[in-house]
């Protein structure tokens, strides 16, 4: 047996043998009474009760005291405001511990809620480490977030404090003002925070309210530093909000504990990085991959992380990621599937890649998303390295599924994010909850207990949790999606169970037919949702975007992705349709919002996701709709 079957079978088997020896790793005030404490059982469990520790302590502080001190911590690369700033741990532990006592002085406090509305910058990342640093529970949203969504998650979140910047940058040029979003997001909460601190970044100056507002830059000048409170491995570190199927957020909650040992962990088992490897998420800290791979994890493990403002494209073009790497000597770097979709979109052969040297690049990372076997194949033969596809959520925190480079190096099966990781014990049911043997499509579940690092509940929500998650199917969580494990043990995500759709009493994922599709050679990417049709219930329809430079007609293009389909998976499909669309509308982290874009074909009144990385691509889709038939036009 090799080294991934040995401690996947002891994680599974013998779990408090197995963390007990990964938080050895971690730097402990009290070590824990309990390693997996089961006496909330069967919904709720809890890692390393009695143990007490310090998030920041763990990310900062000791590795300054242990040789760490002149290493650079954080490389912020800005190609929107040309700047490239480098931070060394001793220079981030200063920063963080006067930040931390401007929270202190502004009455923040351990176990109380602090709202971080910010861009891609290292005071983003400096607030989050001060906020853990002094026990408070940090709330990142996105910043450019809709006004009524940031103000859903005052409501919730109900923050002392709000911590925000003058502005954002959206693409090449756009300034996008955050203060004003903030303003009106206060006006329409119903839960007021007593206060709000503004950094000030030279591209807009906001307004400041007397008795309310406070400059960042005004209050860390007179700040003294202030050292880590100690807190339970049981107590919250942060909330992250997670779009749910009713319209209203969820706040995933992430403990201190079980955080530091898992993610420390999965620096080295699943990315196979050592302290001092240059490691870079290019995601954005407003989304699970920035909290769990830009900020906490490669600091834990002592690496230097990247903070990048910018796109994969445009910024200023499609060389983007390669100069970043090359600049940075960049090991790992870890991204969602849409941005290297856009690359090949742009650069189709790989020409930007010339002119850099990136013999330093190990590994590349893919996630958030589907990654279709037509992109994973052109990012392989294009950089000659590993481009590993792993499978997580925002409730986990870290990966469920992944090629685990640092234990053993698995054959890439294109389309599976490989086995599950150590911790994880996946299973796949049918609807009656009964398990499937292998090669058997059903309803992918994670049997409990989560390991260390996932969300123990829902902020405030207990009863929300058992019902989302938990009570679906006693004894397991409920991931959503759809898949199968193969009989060498990879597991296949088919995509979120409400993507497979029933034609004429046939359930055909459109996933399925979406990585058909992907393959068509002018085809730079797409989404196949299911409408409904009044004799088969529902159909597929398909829309795609075209590659740079293609001078066939759309229609030809289309009546071929429809024979492809036909020919891949048969008439049963009943894929008849196919449109060219400019774009697709995504989230900002790059997932596409298939059920948004089929409530349009359906002419079904939608709301505007708070997610949406641009609105205008939804009247863009509408106009298509109505050209084929649908949306206004069916009504």
């Amino acid at each position: 047996m090799g080294k991934y079957a040995d401690l996947y079978r002891q994680s599974i088997e013998s779990p408090d043998q197995y963390w007990a020896a990964a938080a050895e790793d971690v730097q402990w005030v009290k070590k824990w009474d309990k390693v997996l404490d089961d006496s909330r059982a069967p919904n709720f469990y809890s890692w390393f009760t009695g143990g007490e520790l310090n998030t920041c302590y763990n990310a900062i502080d000791y590795h300054v005291e242990n040789g760490r001190a002149d290493q650079v911590a954080i490389i912020y690369d800005s190609p929107q405001t040309n700047t490239v700033k480098k931070i060394t741990y001793s220079e981030l532990l200063d920063q963080v511990s006067r930040f931390a006592g401007v929270l202190t002085a502004q009455g923040l406090g351990k176990g109380d809620t602090a709202i971080i509305y910010m861009p891609m910058i290292p005071e983003t990342a400096i607030a989050m480490l001060a906020c853990a640093r002094i026990g408070a529970v940090h709330s990142v949203v996105f910043g450019g977030f809709a006004p009524n969504e940031l103000a859903i998650r005052i409501n919730d979140a109900k923050p002392k404090l709000m911590i925000s910047a003058s502005c954002g940058l959206e693409g090449a040029t756009k300034v996008l003002p955050y203060k004003p979003l903030l303003d009106k997001a206060i006006e329409l909460a119903e839960v007021k925070p007593e206060k709000c601190i503004i950094y000030q970044r030279p591209q807009v100056q906001s307004e400041l309210i007397a008795g309310r507002d406070f400059d960042w830059m005004e209050l860390y000048a007179a700040a003294e530093p202030v050292g880590c409170t100690t807190v339970a491995a049981t107590d919250p570190l942060y909330i992250l909000y997670t779009s749910g199927t009713t319209g209203i957020p969820k706040g995933v909650v992430r403990d201190n504990g079980g955080h530091v040992v898992a993610l420390k962990l999965s620096m080295r088992q699943v990315y196979g990085v050592e302290p001092g490897d240059v490691y870079w998420a290019a995601s954005d800290v407003g989304w699970v991959v920035g909290h769990s791979y830009i900020v906490y994890a490669p600091l834990f493990l002592g690496c230097t992380t990247i903070l990048y403002e910018g796109k994969p494209i445009g910024t200023p073009d499609a060389g983007a990621f390669w100069r970043v790497i090359s600049e940075h000597q960049v090991k790992v770097l870890f991204t969602a599937p849409t941005a290297f979709r856009a690359i090949k979109k742009e650069d189709p052969n790989g020409e930007f890649l010339k002119k850099y040297d990136i013999s330093c690049f190990k590994y590349l990372f893919l996630a958030g998303e589907r990654l279709d076997p037509d992109t994973y194949h052109w990012a392989t033969d294009l950089l000659g390295i590993p481009v590993i596809d792993h499978w997580w959520q925002t409730e986990t925190g870290w990966p469920i599924t992944a090629n685990c480079l640092g234990l053993e190096f698995f054959p890439i099966k294109p389309g599976s994010p490989t086995k599950a990781v150590p911790g994880f014990n996946v299973k796949i049911l049918d609807n009656d909850g009964k398990e499937l043997g292998p090669n058997q499509e059903g309803i992918v579940t994670l049997k409990l207990p989560l390991p260390p690092g996932c969300l123990p509940t829902l902020w405030e929500q207990d009863q929300r949790y058992v019902e989302s998650y938990v009570s679906v199917y006693p004894g397991y969580y409920f991931t959503g999606d759809g898949g199968y494990i193969d009989d060498e043990g990879y597991v296949y995500i088919m995509g979120r169970v409400d993507d497979v759709i029933n034609v004429a009493g046939h359930r055909l994922s459109t996933g399925g037919m979406e990585e058909i599709v992907a393959t068509h050679p002018d085809v730079a990417e797409c989404a196949v949702l299911g409408v409904e049709d009044n004799l088969k219930g529902q159909v597929p329809l398909g829309f795609f975007v075209l590659k740079a430079g293609v001078t066939k007609s759309s229609e030809e293009i289309a009546k071929e992705c429809v024979q492809m389909v036909r020919d891949q998976i048969g008439p049963v499909a009943c894929f008849r349709l196919a449109a060219e669309v400019p774009r697709l509308p995504k989230t900002r982290s790059g997932k596409i919002l298939r059920g948004t874009m089929r409530k349009i074909a359906d002419n079904e009144e939608y709301r505007m996701p708070s997610t949406i990385d641009d609105p205008t691509v939804l009247g863009e889709i509408e106009e298509v709709v109505v050209k084929i038939g649908y949306g206004k036009a069916r009504k």
